[in-house]
C-alpha cells in the first residue's frame, strides 16, 4: 500500500519548511494546504527543489475555522488515494495562533475563541476527517529489511509505523508552568495534549503499532507567531524553520518510536510533561 504524506498549513513558517524537507528526504506524494493563493504557495514550496518532481505536491485550499474546506480536501485524498491501495503515513498538522496576555485583565473573549477554534478545535477537525486514511491492523505494512522497492518506497520513512502529528507547545504543559501568563494560548495547547493522547488510544485499538500519534513541541522559531518574542529569547535557543524541520521530520520517521506514543515530544527528542 503506498504510503504519502499530509502537512496543514503549508503556506509559510514551520509547514512550508516541513513540507519541503519531506519532499527533498522522501518519494512520497505530498498534500499540502493553505487558505489562499495555492498555485503561488505551490511554486514557493518548489523553488529550488531541483531534483523534486513538481506531480509529487498538491497544494490545496483549507481553512481550519471552515470544517467545509477541511472536507473538500479529504474527499479530494479519498479519490487520490483510494484506501484499499494506499494510506496516510506521515502527517504534520500544525495551525496555530497567539495572543500573549499577560495577566487576566487582557484576556478578549473574541481573541480567546479564536485561539481555541484554531489551535485546538482546526486539528481536532482534522483529525476527524483524516484518521481513516491512516493504517489499521488490518494493513499490510513492510518490515524494515524488505525489498529494494520498498526501501525505495519507503525512503526517509519508517515503513513499519504511520505518525500522526500535530503541533503543541512546552506552555501547554500543566505541571512545566511556573511563569503563568498566555491563558487561552496554554490552555489551548493543553487541550492539544489531550487530544494527541486521547486520539493515540483510539489508534492503539484501531492499528496497534501500526500508527501512533504524537505531539511536537517546536522551540522558539523564527517566524511570524514568535516575532514579538524574538529579542527576549537567547541566540542559540531561537532556531530557523528549516532546523526544526529537520528535527521534527526525524523525530517521526524514526527518531520516536512506538514506545513514545502519545507523548509531547519537544524538538530535541524529550518529553514535554503533561
Amino acid at each position: 500500500m503506498p504510503p504519502w504524506a499530509l502537512i496543514t498549513p503549508a503556506s509559510r513558517g514551520i509547514g512550508a519548511a516541513l513540507t519541503r524537507r519531506i519532499l527533498q528526504t522522501t518519494n512520497v506524494p505530498v498534500i499540502a494546504t493553505s487558505r489562499t493563493d495555492q498555485n503561488e504557495t505551490k511554486e514557493k514550496l518548489l523553488d529550488g527543489l531541483k531534483d523534486v518532481e513538481e506531480s509529487r505536491l498538491t497544494v490545496l485550499k483549507l481553512d481550519v475555522l471552515d470544517e467545509s474546506t477541511i472536507e473538500a480536501v479529504a474527499s479530494h485524498c479519498h479519490s487520490a488515494f483510494p484506501k484499499k491501495s494506499h494510506h496516510l503515513h506521515l502527517a504534520f498538522t500544525i495551525p496555530g495562533i497567539l495572543y500573549p496576555e499577560k495577566s487576566p485583565s487582557q484576556i478578549n473573549a473574541k481573541d480567546a475563541v479564536l485561539t481555541f477554534q484554531t489551535n485546538t478545535l482546526g486539528p481536532l477537525l482534522l483529525l476527524k476527517h483524516f484518521n481513516s486514511f491512516l493504517p489499521t491492523k488490518q494493513t499490510s505494512l513492510p518490515s524494515q529489511q524488505d525489498s529494494s522497492t520498498t526501501r525505495t518506497t519507503y525512503k526517509g520513512l519508517n515503513p513499519t509505523l504511520a505518525t500522526y502529528a500535530i503541533m503543541s507547545a512546552r506552555v501547554g504543559s500543566i505541571s512545566d508552568n511556573s511563569l503563568g501568563g498566555w491563558y487561552s494560548y496554554r490552555a489551548s495547547k493543553a487541550g492539544v495534549n489531550q487530544i494527541v493522547k486521547t486520539f493515540d488510544n483510539h489508534l492503539k485499538a484501531v492499528a496497534r503499532d501500526h500508527a501512533m500519534a504524537v505531539g511536537l513541541h517546536p522551540g522558539t522559531v523564527r517566524t511570524d507567531l514568535s516575532r514579538e518574542f524574538w529579542g527576549s529569547v537567547k541566540k542559540d535557543k531561537l532556531f530557523g524553520v528549516d532546523w526544526v524541520a529537520e528535527r521534527l521530520v526525524g523525530l517521526c520517521t524514526g527518531g520516536i518510536g512506538v514506545e513514545g506514543r502519545g507523548k509531547c515530544w519537544d524538538f530535541d527528542g524529550k518529553v514535554v510533561p503533561p
